[in-house]
């Protein structure tokens, strides 16, 4: 929803600047919603979500790198990293997540939060501690840069625990940790 940031972390007062249709069709629902509260007295929660990933997480769309280059690198197939593989994102662990929903449902007022770590990893930071994880010696490839791809992504989520007192609890190495064990077992057909 923000799109190249102005300020990092951002908080949810940021400027929105969405660069894919994706981003525009959920900054569309916030509008919506904005006017039904207005017009209708509709009550909503928005949780504007960090780069989600962990086990379940689907390996073959074209989002969610962490599930793409974690069953990749099991497989021993090669995993392409787009441009320098310099650009950032947060990427919050699923089981914080879903405790962010569960809290926001309690919420009784209308408003928007960012659910994040307010920390950035880059893409060939994330590939190591994947190639890590996954016990595999394979080497970074870098394919062409993505069109209108964002350089630098993260989130603020102070807002989040002051209100509904949420904060990430998962760290980036355990989640890796946890996400490739569920490949793992699931590639050995335990899963």
């Amino acid at each position: 929803i923000y799109g190249e940031q102005d300020y990092f972390p951002a908080d949810e007062n940021h400027p929105t600047r969405p660069l894919s249709p994706y981003g525009i069709a959920k900054l569309s629902v916030e509008k919506y919603l904005s006017f039904y509260n207005a017009v209708h007295g509709l009550g909503y929660v928005v949780l504007r979500y960090a780069n989600v990933y962990g086990p379940r997480q689907n390996p073959h769309g074209e989002a969610g790198v962490v599930a793409i280059f974690t069953s990749r690198l099991l497989k021993g197939e090669e995993s392409i990293i787009n441009g320098d593989g310099k650009q950032t994102r947060d990427y919050t662990f699923v089981g914080d997540v879903v405790r962010a929903n569960v809290l926001a449902l309690d919420y009784a007022k209308s408003d928007i939060f960012n659910i994040g770590t307010a920390r950035e990893t880059d893409v060939n930071v994330l590939f190591g501690k994947l190639r890590d994880a996954a016990g595999v010696t394979a080497q970074e490839k870098h394919g062409p840069a993505k069109a209108g791809e964002q350089m630098r992504s993260v989130i603020d989520y102070t807002k989040a625990k002051k209100v509904l007192g949420w904060e990430p609890k998962v760290s980036l190495d355990e989640g890796i940790d946890l996400t490739v064990k569920f490949f793992r077992q699931k590639m050995a057909g335990n899963g």
